[in-house]
């Protein structure tokens, strides 16, 4: 406990704002986004401690916060201060080329979106389907087409829902399944005497069911279908998220970066009055005549060539012996002596090879489980992987954060996955149907509108784009194959055997060890 440093009147105005006022720990509690944050910055230009700056500086003066972060962002231009604003915000009815376009900010913003796998697309509102109508598409010559080609779309994906559901119970029958019963013990459904526990059971395998028959049928889903997403973040990364927004080519993303901003004026005003300001617009027409210049050298330098078929494809790493030698002294760096790395690398050059494998094995061998990711000297070489896979697939690779990634828009010209269910269901022409109907409307659009046209192109078309990740990275990658999940669009599985082996190939004793799928599907969760 400290001792008491405030009278007793300060300590009544200051439990309104702190959550004690006699430890050295305390929450803040003022209700003020922008005083909070403007507190948590002078507190590293003071020696004064937090509730004393908070008497002398903001009791006395209500527009304290906001009249600091003016000065120190729009002043000063200290961007590092804009994290320290929280926001959290909910957007309702955007497509799927928004939320990417969205979550592409991997630093500073989480999101959780509406999963197409355990949610169904097949309301209608006001009798229509729920997909975007983009202003551009339909104020041109290319809007009943657009119209025709996400109806059939929703319409296939609509009345085939149930029929999935018989399917999947017919194939995965609830009497085959094992269930967790109130002793902690799995047991046949059969077997299950319990009242509680079979209703448990029924409820656990209708939802697991409907979740694999929707998985089946999400590929046939275009861009344009509407989600949800909320986002949780701070100032800095909204601003920025707010400038990517405004400087976009398609209407839909202007029009959410006005909408977001307005909302989070709301709340942390202060942090991102600059997106759309003489310096947001700076920085939108920089982000622009990026990717105008890229395409300009694109087409100069160049050649179309025949489109690839590859899912997973290696294209840069290092050899095995110098990945070895960088973790191996990563990892021993920290515990030793006041050596510098390069004393140390010049060492563990000299160690063995069959050594440097015990080496690395040892280290392998203490995690018991997914959840202890390995240290940090894993981090210490990278790959770089060129992948192919539906724009599904692509949805789910994209929530990771400690990576880079690259995509292109998406297409209609790269093919598309038809899962072996849509065939077993009788429905591939239908499916087809949808995918021949959305090239075709692309094909058209794509000349004069390349940006627009992404809305019509089906989830389960192939998607190019690139990663590259260091290898602590990979290991979380190619071990989510070992959560049970419903998935049928190339599913993480599918391409970790596309990866892994890549990997492998190269840095066989790191990947063997640490990356492979069957190792770990044994392992404690």
């Amino acid at each position: 406990m400290l001792s008491s440093e405030f009278s007793n009147s300060e300590n009544e105005i200051l439990l309104k704002h702190f959550s004690n006022v006699d430890d050295s720990v305390f929450a803040i509690i003022s209700p003020r986004q922008v005083d909070r944050g403007a507190l948590m910055s002078r507190y590293s230009r003071t020696d004064k401690s937090m509730r004393r700056i908070f008497l002398d500086e903001f009791a006395q003066n209500e527009n304290r916060g906001e009249e600091f972060y003016n000065k120190v962002l729009l002043e000063y231009g200290d961007d590092s201060v804009a994290e320290l604003g929280e926001a959290q915000i909910a957007i309702e009815g955007l497509s799927n080329i928004a939320v990417k376009k969205i979550e592409d900010r991997r630093i500073g913003l989480s999101y959780l979106e509406k999963s197409s796998r355990y949610v169904a697309w097949d309301k209608k509102v006001n009798g229509e389907y729920k997909f975007y109508r983009e202003p551009a598409i339909m104020s041109s010559r290319y809007a009943d087409m657009y119209l025709e080609a996400c109806n059939l779309d929703f319409e296939v994906y609509s009345r085939n829902i149930q029929v999935a559901i018989d399917f999947m119970k017919e194939r995965e029958s609830i009497e085959k399944q094992k269930f967790r019963d109130s002793s902690g013990a799995d047991v046949l459904y059969s077997k299950l005497s319990n009242e509680e526990d079979v209703k448990s059971a029924t409820r656990i395998y209708n939802a697991t069911i409907r979740a694999k028959a929707l998985d089946i049928l999400r590929g046939i889903l275009p861009a344009s279908t509407l989600t949800n997403v909320g986002i949780t973040g701070n100032g800095r990364a909204f601003e920025y998220l707010l400038t990517i927004l405004y400087s976009s080519g398609l209407q839909e993303e202007k029009i959410l970066a006005g909408k977001i901003q307005r909302e989070l004026n709301t709340t942390i005003r202060s942090f991102v009055r600059r997106a759309d300001d003489i310096h947001g617009k700076a920085l939108q027409k920089y982000l622009n005549d990026i990717k105008t210049k890229s395409l300009s050298l694109g087409k100069k330098y160049l050649k179309s060539k025949k489109n690839s078929s590859h899912l997973a494809d290696l294209v840069d790493y290092e050899s095995e012996k110098n990945a070895e030698e960088k973790i191996i002294s990563a990892i021993l760096y920290e515990q030793s002596d006041g050596a510098s790395f390069r004393e140390i690398l010049g060492q563990v050059k000299k160690i063995k090879s069959a050594d440097m494998k015990k080496i690395i094995k040892t280290f392998a061998s203490l995690r018991q489980n997914r959840r202890q990711r390995p240290p940090r000297a894993f981090e210490m070489t990278e790959y770089t992987f060129d992948f192919l896979t539906n724009f599904g697939m692509f949805r789910d690779f994209h929530r990771h954060r400690v990576l880079t990634l690259e995509r292109q828009l998406l297409a209609a010209n790269h093919g598309y996955f038809m899962p072996d269910e849509i065939k077993q269901l009788g429905i591939k022409k239908d499916f087809d149907d949808c995918m021949y109907k959305a090239k075709e409307v692309w094909d058209i659009m794509k000349a004069k509108m390349p940006e627009q046209a992404q809305y019509v192109v089906n989830f389960a078309y192939n998607y190019p784009y690139f990663m590259k990740l260091n290898l602590r990275e990979a290991v979380h990658l190619i071990e989510l194959p070992t959560v049970p999940q419903p998935q049928s669009l190339h599913s993480i599985s599918d391409v970790h055997e596309h990866v892994a082996p890549s990997s492998v190939l190269h840095v066989p004793d790191l990947h063997s060890i640490l990356l492979s799928y069957s190792d770990y599907r044994k392992v404690s969760i």
